[in-house]
Protein backbone atom coordinates (compact mmCIF):
# COMPACT_ATOMS: atom_id res chain seq x y z
CA UNK A 1 0.00 0.00 0.00
CA UNK A 2 2.74 2.72 0.89
CA UNK A 3 4.71 1.38 -2.16
CA UNK A 4 1.20 1.96 -4.24
CA UNK A 5 1.31 5.61 -2.28
CA UNK A 6 4.62 6.62 -3.32
CA UNK A 7 4.25 5.92 -7.20
CA UNK A 8 0.99 7.49 -7.19
CA UNK A 9 2.84 10.82 -5.50
CA UNK A 10 6.16 10.55 -8.54
CA UNK A 11 3.54 10.34 -11.06
CA UNK A 12 1.63 13.13 -9.92
CA UNK A 13 5.00 14.97 -9.66
CA UNK A 14 5.89 14.12 -12.82
CA UNK A 15 2.25 15.06 -14.43
CA UNK A 16 2.91 18.70 -12.79
CA UNK A 17 6.31 18.82 -14.04
CA UNK A 18 4.91 18.41 -17.53
CA UNK A 19 1.91 21.32 -17.40
CA UNK A 20 4.84 23.20 -15.98
CA UNK A 21 6.88 22.72 -19.07
CA UNK A 22 4.06 22.80 -21.21
CA UNK A 23 3.06 26.02 -19.96
CA UNK A 24 6.61 27.62 -20.38
CA UNK A 25 6.42 26.38 -24.14
CA UNK A 26 2.82 28.07 -24.69
CA UNK A 27 0.83 30.81 -23.83
CA UNK A 28 0.36 29.60 -19.92
CA UNK A 29 1.95 33.11 -18.09
CA UNK A 30 2.20 33.36 -14.57
CA UNK A 31 -0.50 32.56 -12.02
CA UNK A 32 -1.92 30.38 -14.67
CA UNK A 33 1.21 28.13 -13.81
CA UNK A 34 0.16 28.60 -10.12
CA UNK A 35 -3.32 27.63 -10.67
CA UNK A 36 -2.57 23.92 -11.82
CA UNK A 37 -2.46 23.00 -8.65
CA UNK A 38 -4.15 25.91 -7.07
CA UNK A 39 -6.49 26.07 -9.09
CA UNK A 40 -7.98 22.86 -8.12
CA UNK A 41 -10.86 22.62 -5.19
CA UNK A 42 -9.87 19.43 -3.62
CA UNK A 43 -5.89 20.53 -3.54
CA UNK A 44 -4.94 20.83 0.10
CA UNK A 45 -2.22 19.91 2.58
CA UNK A 46 -2.28 17.95 6.10
CA UNK A 47 -0.21 19.78 8.91
CA UNK A 48 1.24 17.48 11.50
CA UNK A 49 -1.31 18.13 14.06
CA UNK A 50 -3.58 16.13 11.53
CA UNK A 51 -5.77 19.28 10.46
CA UNK A 52 -6.54 19.47 6.71
CA UNK A 53 -5.66 22.69 4.75
CA UNK A 54 -6.99 23.58 1.96
CA UNK A 55 -4.67 25.06 -0.59
CA UNK A 56 -6.99 26.05 -3.17
CA UNK A 57 -7.30 29.92 -4.51
CA UNK A 58 -10.36 31.13 -6.19
CA UNK A 59 -9.70 33.57 -8.47
CA UNK A 60 -12.56 35.96 -7.92
CA UNK A 61 -12.16 36.25 -4.71
CA UNK A 62 -8.62 38.14 -5.50
CA UNK A 63 -10.35 39.90 -8.46
CA UNK A 64 -12.65 41.46 -5.92
CA UNK A 65 -9.75 42.27 -3.59
CA UNK A 66 -7.34 45.55 -3.47
CA UNK A 67 -4.82 43.73 -5.08
CA UNK A 68 -6.39 42.66 -7.88
CA UNK A 69 -4.27 42.57 -11.43
CA UNK A 70 -1.08 41.66 -8.58
CA UNK A 71 0.77 38.27 -9.59
CA UNK A 72 1.03 35.76 -7.49
CA UNK A 73 4.96 36.13 -7.11
CA UNK A 74 4.36 40.12 -6.05
CA UNK A 75 3.57 38.35 -2.68
CA UNK A 76 5.03 35.55 -2.80
CA UNK A 77 8.74 36.18 -3.76
CA UNK A 78 9.87 33.13 -2.51
CA UNK A 79 8.55 31.03 -4.81
CA UNK A 80 10.89 30.34 -7.70
CA UNK A 81 10.64 26.27 -8.11
CA UNK A 82 6.97 24.28 -9.31
CA UNK A 83 6.33 22.35 -7.44
CA UNK A 84 7.13 24.38 -4.07
CA UNK A 85 7.16 21.86 -0.88
CA UNK A 86 6.99 25.22 1.73
CA UNK A 87 5.84 28.87 1.61
CA UNK A 88 7.45 31.70 3.46
CA UNK A 89 5.41 34.36 4.95
CA UNK A 90 4.35 37.13 2.79
CA UNK A 91 6.40 40.23 3.83
CA UNK A 92 3.74 42.79 3.62
CA UNK A 93 6.38 45.27 3.91
CA UNK A 94 7.62 45.15 0.67
CA UNK A 95 5.05 47.22 -1.08
CA UNK A 96 3.72 49.10 2.39
CA UNK A 97 6.19 51.65 3.52
CA UNK A 98 6.72 55.33 3.05
CA UNK A 99 7.43 56.67 -1.04
CA UNK A 100 6.48 53.42 -2.20
CA UNK A 101 6.06 53.23 -5.90
CA UNK A 102 3.12 50.74 -6.29
CA UNK A 103 0.31 52.88 -4.93
CA UNK A 104 -0.07 51.19 -1.48
CA UNK A 105 -1.20 53.01 1.35
CA UNK A 106 1.60 55.63 2.78
CA UNK A 107 2.74 55.84 5.97
CA UNK A 108 4.95 53.54 8.48
CA UNK A 109 2.45 51.15 9.92
CA UNK A 110 4.61 48.66 9.61
CA UNK A 111 7.40 49.83 11.82
CA UNK A 112 4.30 50.83 14.57
CA UNK A 113 3.83 47.44 14.43
CA UNK A 114 6.68 45.87 14.86
CA UNK A 115 6.82 48.22 18.16
CA UNK A 116 3.49 47.22 19.11
CA UNK A 117 2.56 44.44 21.78
CA UNK A 118 1.51 42.21 18.60
CA UNK A 119 4.90 42.77 16.38
CA UNK A 120 7.66 42.37 19.42
CA UNK A 121 5.32 39.09 20.50
CA UNK A 122 5.68 37.60 16.55
CA UNK A 123 9.72 39.17 17.29
CA UNK A 124 9.83 36.66 20.27
CA UNK A 125 8.83 33.64 18.22
CA UNK A 126 4.96 33.49 19.33
CA UNK A 127 3.61 31.77 16.19
CA UNK A 128 0.25 32.84 17.88
CA UNK A 129 0.36 36.30 17.42
CA UNK A 130 -1.78 38.23 14.85
CA UNK A 131 0.62 39.36 11.31
CA UNK A 132 -0.94 41.77 9.14
CA UNK A 133 -2.99 38.80 7.31
CA UNK A 134 -5.06 37.94 10.51
CA UNK A 135 -6.44 41.40 10.43
CA UNK A 136 -6.59 42.52 7.13
CA UNK A 137 -6.81 39.17 5.30
CA UNK A 138 -5.19 37.41 2.98
CA UNK A 139 -6.31 36.95 -0.56
CA UNK A 140 -9.75 38.65 0.57
CA UNK A 141 -8.16 41.96 0.97
CA UNK A 142 -10.76 44.65 0.52
CA UNK A 143 -11.45 48.10 1.13
CA UNK A 144 -11.56 49.77 5.04
CA UNK A 145 -14.96 51.34 3.65
CA UNK A 146 -16.55 48.06 2.46
CA UNK A 147 -18.84 46.24 5.01
CA UNK A 148 -17.57 42.84 3.87
CA UNK A 149 -14.04 43.82 4.90
CA UNK A 150 -12.49 42.41 8.08
CA UNK A 151 -11.50 46.04 8.91
CA UNK A 152 -14.57 47.42 7.97
CA UNK A 153 -14.93 50.14 11.71
CA UNK A 154 -18.08 47.81 12.28
CA UNK A 155 -16.43 44.75 11.90
CA UNK A 156 -13.10 45.47 14.13
CA UNK A 157 -14.89 44.06 17.03
CA UNK A 158 -15.27 40.71 15.89
CA UNK A 159 -11.82 40.87 14.03
CA UNK A 160 -9.63 41.53 17.27
CA UNK A 161 -12.14 39.06 18.56
CA UNK A 162 -10.93 36.26 16.91
CA UNK A 163 -8.31 36.26 19.44
CA UNK A 164 -10.05 38.01 22.01
CA UNK A 165 -13.06 36.04 22.42
CA UNK A 166 -13.42 37.04 26.15
CA UNK A 167 -12.95 40.63 26.34
CA UNK A 168 -15.24 40.68 22.73
CA UNK A 169 -17.61 38.51 24.72
CA UNK A 170 -17.76 41.51 27.28
CA UNK A 171 -17.03 44.55 24.90
CA UNK A 172 -20.74 43.21 22.88
CA UNK A 173 -22.76 43.66 25.82
CA UNK A 174 -21.22 47.60 27.04
CA UNK A 175 -22.99 50.80 26.34
CA UNK A 176 -20.27 50.89 23.41
CA UNK A 177 -20.89 47.43 21.83
CA UNK A 178 -24.21 47.41 21.83
CA UNK A 179 -24.20 50.64 20.02
CA UNK A 180 -22.02 48.97 17.12
CA UNK A 181 -24.20 46.40 17.08
CA UNK A 182 -27.39 48.49 16.31
CA UNK A 183 -24.54 50.24 13.28
CA UNK A 184 -24.04 53.25 15.70
CA UNK A 185 -20.71 54.42 14.00
CA UNK A 186 -19.72 57.24 16.40
CA UNK A 187 -19.71 54.23 19.40
CA UNK A 188 -15.69 53.40 19.81
CA UNK A 189 -14.31 50.36 18.67
CA UNK A 190 -11.15 47.95 19.78
CA UNK A 191 -8.79 50.77 17.17
CA UNK A 192 -10.80 53.77 18.90
CA UNK A 193 -9.23 53.18 22.35
CA UNK A 194 -6.14 50.83 21.55
CA UNK A 195 -4.75 52.26 18.46
CA UNK A 196 -4.59 49.97 15.40
CA UNK A 197 -0.60 49.08 14.51
CA UNK A 198 0.49 50.93 17.06
CA UNK A 199 -1.20 48.91 20.29
CA UNK A 200 0.91 48.88 23.16
CA UNK A 201 0.61 46.90 26.54
CA UNK A 202 -1.90 48.86 29.21
CA UNK A 203 1.42 48.80 32.13
CA UNK A 204 3.59 50.98 29.27
CA UNK A 205 3.92 54.91 29.53
CA UNK A 206 3.26 55.88 25.99
CA UNK A 207 0.20 53.21 25.62
CA UNK A 208 -2.86 55.08 24.62
CA UNK A 209 -4.80 53.04 27.54
CA UNK A 210 -2.51 53.59 30.03
CA UNK A 211 -3.39 54.72 33.43
CA UNK A 212 -1.85 58.03 32.70
CA UNK A 213 -3.52 58.16 29.27
CA UNK A 214 -6.65 57.08 29.71
CA UNK A 215 -8.43 59.63 30.65
CA UNK A 216 -7.01 61.72 27.37
CA UNK A 217 -8.47 58.52 25.09
CA UNK A 218 -11.98 59.31 26.57
CA UNK A 219 -11.90 62.82 25.67
CA UNK A 220 -11.62 62.10 22.24
CA UNK A 221 -15.49 60.97 22.53
CA UNK A 222 -16.16 62.69 26.13
CA UNK A 223 -14.78 66.12 26.08
CA UNK A 224 -15.84 69.50 24.59
CA UNK A 225 -14.64 68.47 21.28
CA UNK A 226 -16.30 65.21 21.46
CA UNK A 227 -19.61 63.40 20.04
CA UNK A 228 -21.56 62.38 22.46
CA UNK A 229 -22.89 65.65 23.29
CA UNK A 230 -25.78 65.10 20.23
CA UNK A 231 -26.86 61.92 22.52
CA UNK A 232 -27.48 64.19 25.69
CA UNK A 233 -24.54 63.03 27.46
CA UNK A 234 -22.91 65.58 29.41
CA UNK A 235 -19.13 66.78 28.35
CA UNK A 236 -17.73 68.30 30.84
CA UNK A 237 -16.84 64.78 32.94
CA UNK A 238 -13.21 65.28 31.58
CA UNK A 239 -12.93 68.89 32.95
CA UNK A 240 -14.75 68.25 36.37
CA UNK A 241 -12.44 64.80 36.71
CA UNK A 242 -9.65 67.14 36.19
CA UNK A 243 -10.46 69.21 38.85
CA UNK A 244 -11.26 66.74 41.27
CA UNK A 245 -8.74 65.06 43.89
CA UNK A 246 -8.18 62.24 41.48
CA UNK A 247 -8.05 64.52 38.42
CA UNK A 248 -4.72 66.74 40.61
CA UNK A 249 -3.61 63.40 41.46
CA UNK A 250 -3.25 62.38 37.91
CA UNK A 251 -1.69 65.56 36.61
CA UNK A 252 0.99 65.20 38.51
CA UNK A 253 1.90 61.63 36.95
CA UNK A 254 0.48 59.82 40.16
CA UNK A 255 -0.23 56.25 38.17
CA UNK A 256 -1.94 54.76 41.04
CA UNK A 257 -4.99 57.02 41.55
CA UNK A 258 -8.23 56.23 39.95
CA UNK A 259 -9.11 57.15 36.57
CA UNK A 260 -12.28 57.07 34.17
CA UNK A 261 -11.67 53.22 33.87
CA UNK A 262 -11.21 52.80 37.59
CA UNK A 263 -15.14 53.31 38.03
CA UNK A 264 -16.36 53.00 34.43
CA UNK A 265 -14.62 50.02 33.65
CA UNK A 266 -12.81 49.39 30.48
CA UNK A 267 -14.05 46.78 27.98
CA UNK A 268 -17.58 46.12 30.30
CA UNK A 269 -18.87 49.81 30.35
CA UNK A 270 -22.60 49.92 31.53
CA UNK A 271 -25.14 52.64 31.91
CA UNK A 272 -25.54 53.77 35.28
CA UNK A 273 -29.26 52.37 35.66
CA UNK A 274 -27.69 49.13 34.48
CA UNK A 275 -27.90 46.50 37.63
CA UNK A 276 -24.26 45.44 36.53
CA UNK A 277 -22.88 48.44 35.89
CA UNK A 278 -20.37 49.59 38.15
CA UNK A 279 -21.46 52.63 38.63
CA UNK A 280 -24.69 51.62 39.43
CA UNK A 281 -25.69 53.62 43.19
CA UNK A 282 -26.05 49.88 44.35
CA UNK A 283 -22.69 48.98 43.37
CA UNK A 284 -20.52 51.98 43.88
CA UNK A 285 -19.36 50.85 47.31
CA UNK A 286 -17.97 48.14 45.51
CA UNK A 287 -16.28 50.02 43.13
CA UNK A 288 -14.35 52.54 45.42
CA UNK A 289 -13.75 50.29 47.72
CA UNK A 290 -11.47 47.97 45.38
CA UNK A 291 -7.90 46.59 46.91
CA UNK A 292 -5.85 49.72 46.71
CA UNK A 293 -8.51 52.58 47.01
CA UNK A 294 -10.81 53.08 49.12
CA UNK A 295 -11.30 49.79 51.19
CA UNK A 296 -12.98 51.31 53.85
CA UNK A 297 -16.06 52.45 51.45
CA UNK A 298 -19.67 52.44 52.54
CA UNK A 299 -22.99 52.95 51.41
CA UNK A 300 -22.53 56.74 53.09
CA UNK A 301 -19.33 57.60 52.11
CA UNK A 302 -20.30 57.16 48.28
CA UNK A 303 -23.43 59.07 48.67
CA UNK A 304 -21.79 61.97 47.35
CA UNK A 305 -22.30 63.76 43.88
CA UNK A 306 -19.48 62.86 41.69
CA UNK A 307 -18.34 64.63 38.91
CA UNK A 308 -19.17 68.35 40.61
CA UNK A 309 -19.31 71.30 38.96
CA UNK A 310 -19.17 74.25 41.68
CA UNK A 311 -19.76 77.05 38.45
CA UNK A 312 -23.61 75.03 37.54
CA UNK A 313 -26.51 75.08 39.53
CA UNK A 314 -26.85 71.78 39.21
CA UNK A 315 -24.02 71.00 41.97
CA UNK A 316 -27.08 72.50 44.24
CA UNK A 317 -25.62 73.74 47.53
CA UNK A 318 -21.87 73.47 46.49
CA UNK A 319 -23.01 76.39 43.71
CA UNK A 320 -24.12 78.81 46.00
CA UNK A 321 -21.27 78.20 47.93
CA UNK A 322 -18.68 78.59 45.67
CA UNK A 323 -21.28 81.66 44.67
CA UNK A 324 -20.38 83.09 48.00
CA UNK A 325 -16.62 82.99 48.28
CA UNK A 326 -16.33 84.28 44.71
CA UNK A 327 -18.72 87.22 46.45
CA UNK A 328 -16.42 86.97 49.43
CA UNK A 329 -12.97 87.10 47.65
CA UNK A 330 -14.26 89.99 45.16
CA UNK A 331 -15.49 92.26 48.22
CA UNK A 332 -12.11 91.60 50.11
CA UNK A 333 -9.72 92.35 47.17
CA UNK A 334 -12.28 95.28 45.91
CA UNK A 335 -11.99 96.98 49.75
CA UNK A 336 -8.09 96.12 49.83
CA UNK A 337 -8.01 97.96 46.82
CA UNK A 338 -9.92 101.03 47.63
CA UNK A 339 -8.49 100.73 51.19
CA UNK A 340 -4.95 100.91 49.43
CA UNK A 341 -5.68 104.03 47.56
CA UNK A 342 -7.68 106.18 50.14
CA UNK A 343 -4.34 104.96 52.02
CA UNK A 344 -1.66 106.87 49.31
CA UNK A 345 -3.83 109.77 48.85
CA UNK A 346 -3.57 110.34 52.82
CA UNK A 347 -0.06 109.74 52.57
CA UNK A 348 0.20 112.57 49.11
CA UNK A 349 -1.95 114.91 51.26
CA UNK A 350 0.06 114.39 54.51
CA UNK A 351 3.15 114.80 52.09
CA UNK A 352 2.29 118.08 50.55
CA UNK A 353 1.17 119.60 54.22
CA UNK A 354 4.61 119.02 55.48
CA UNK A 355 6.02 121.01 52.80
Amino acid sequence: MARFSRQKELIGTLVIYFLVALGAAGPVRGEQKCLICHGKTDHHKIEATGRRVSLYIDTSVIAASVHAGKKCTDCHADIVDIPHKTVAKVNCRRCHYSGNPVGAPQGEMYDQYEHSVHGLEVGRGNRKAPVCQDCHGSHDVLRHDLPQSKFYRQSIPRTCGTCHLDIYATYRESVHGSAVELGNTDSPVCTSCHGEHNIERPDLLDSRVSPIHVTETCSGCHGPMGVVAKYGIKTDRIATFEESFHGVAQLMENMMVANCASCHGYHDIRSQVDPKSSINPANIPGTCGKEGCHPEASARFTSGRIHIDPSSEESGFLYYISRGFLVLTVSVLAGLFIFIILDLFRRAKAARGQK
